[in-house]
């Protein structure tokens, strides 16, 4: 009998994934993985921890290497593109990039998770040497050799989002001067609410970041190499620029083949399968379907792509599969110099973008009793609740502070894909010990604070 042929196009987190679970769950399958990259597979998101040399070494700073999958029944090709699906012979064509030649590879079943590439700004000078982006292991080594020359002085970073924000603060433990701007009104604007990017912006410009927001880019100034950044109203010297600014989905090869929406995002069903027959797609190039925002929306976050690779490979051989996917969340965590944070769901610039009305709710406090000095472990913790404003169901939450409380994101995200309301989370039942918390927890009292209850002082 002869084996079933799955192609995996991209080798990141849900292509890693997808192996995985076909090695686990089937027998008879033959497994091809192309990846258009030299290098399977780098982890974009520990790129500030190699920048900081907080990591055993860059070649380390990967999901998988091929050599962690001998089995006979898996090939896993670097430097091979993936250009066209051929419906009709149910085959796709690949491109070596090393020789040139194109072959096409028959598949039974095919999962797309091509992942997306970073924007680059589209001004004059874009071109100029330094000006570099900050994704995959190439850009990662560049911008690790610029931060160790002493001929480079001024960074500047484009985009004020997570990339944009580990950028800045590897640059400025780097001891560069450190100019971040974005075009937005505040940094992290998309992922926390104005109560908490208050306390962000705070924190970096006390690290001696130079914070511009509003700021309009024009022009990346300089002959052969950058030396500025000029914006509509200013303009910051620059050795180096990062440009952070967003990304866009990697499908102009899918194109008038599979069905994308008019940013390139690939539509999926409720069993995540393409417009085509035996095609199914995952992870950052696709929309995912939000819990919280009742609806598919974008969400670029290793978390979803490894769950949406483990659904579709456990029902991939069903002719219907046998439930729909149940969805995502979302959640994501970042450190900003000293602050911690946590987020999950939604906020208000993400609710307004799904057209979900919430309200929210803003509480701060200390972490443990009264009784407990700051400066032995008291620090300000800031919880934001999102939720329904009729029903009160959790549709978001954020949790900052100098402490580590961002485990408290896994609780905020488990009560938001089990429909919680801000009742349950107020009379939810967690451990109290004086040394780690208080007599109500500290998400017991953000929903107590959002239900208008009297506020508990011990």
């Amino acid at each position: 009998m002869s084996k079933k042929r799955v192609v995996i196009v991209g080798a990141s987190h849900g292509g890693h994934q997808s192996i995985l679970e076909l090695l686990s769950r089937y027998d008879d399958v033959d497994i091809t993985l192309y990846e258009a990259g030299d290098f399977i597979s780098f982890m974009s998101c520990g790129t500030e921890l190699y920048l900081e040399n907080n990591v055993t070494d860059v070649n380390d700073v990967r999901n998988f290497r091929p050599s962690d999958f001998l089995q006979s029944n898996v090939h896993i090709l670097k430097s091979h593109t993936v250009n066209k699906i051929n419906v009709d012979k149910q085959t796709v064509s690949v491109t070596n990039n090393e020789t040139q030649e194109t072959v096409d590879q028959p598949y039974d079943k095919l999962i797309i998770s091509s992942g997306v590439t970073p924007k680059s700004l589209p001004v004059p000078g874009v071109n100029l040497e330094n000006v570099f982006l900050m994704r995959g292991y190439d850009w990662a080594t560049k911008i690790k050799s610029k931060l160790n020359s002493d001929d480079i002085k001024n960074v500047t970073i484009v985009g004020a989002g997570y990339i944009g924000i580990e950028a800045a603060e590897a640059s400025r433990k780097a001891g560069k001067n450190v100019t971040l701007l974005d075009v937005i009104d505040r940094p992290l604007g998309t992922y926390l609410d104005s109560e908490m990017t208050d306390i962000i912006a705070k924190q970096l410009k006390d690290q001696g970041i130079n914070l511009q927001m509003n700021a309009h880019i024009t022009e990346f100034v300089g002959d052969k190499a950058v030396q500025a950044v000029k914006t509509t109203t200013n303009s910051y010297p620059s050795d180096l620029v990062i440009q952070a600014a967003g990304v866009q989905a990697n499908t102009d090869w899918l194109k008038g083949t599979v069905d994308l929406d008019n940013r390139g995002w690939i539509k999926t069903d409720e069993y995540l399968r393409t417009n085509l027959p035996n095609v199914y797609a995952i992870g950052d190039a696709t929309l995912a379907y939000s819990i919280p925002a009742d609806k598919k929306i974008p969400v670029a976050l290793a978390t979803v792509a490894r769950r949406e690779a483990r659904y579709v490979v456990k029902h991939i051989f069903e002719k219907l599969p046998s439930e729909p996917f149940k969805g995502i969340v979302g959640s994501s965590a970042l450190s900003v110099f000293d602050d911690k944070f946590t987020q999950s769901g939604l906020n208000s610039f993400t609710a307004k973008g799904a057209g979900v009305k919430i309200a929210k709710s803003f509480f701060q406090t200390a972490l443990r009793p009264a009784y407990v000095p700051v400066e032995k472990g008291n620090p300000q913790v800031a919880v934001q609740l999102f939720y329904h404003p009729v029903t009160h169901k959790l549709l978001g939450g954020a949790v900052l502070s100098t402490y580590d409380v961002t485990a408290q994101g896994n609780v905020l995200a488990l009560a938001i894909q089990q429909g919680l309301r801000l009742e349950d989370l107020a009379d939810a039942d967690f451990f109290f010990q004086p040394g780690f918390d208080r007599q109500w927890s500290l998400l017991n009292l953000a929903a107590q604070h959002a239900l208008g209850e009297e506020n508990f002082q011990n």
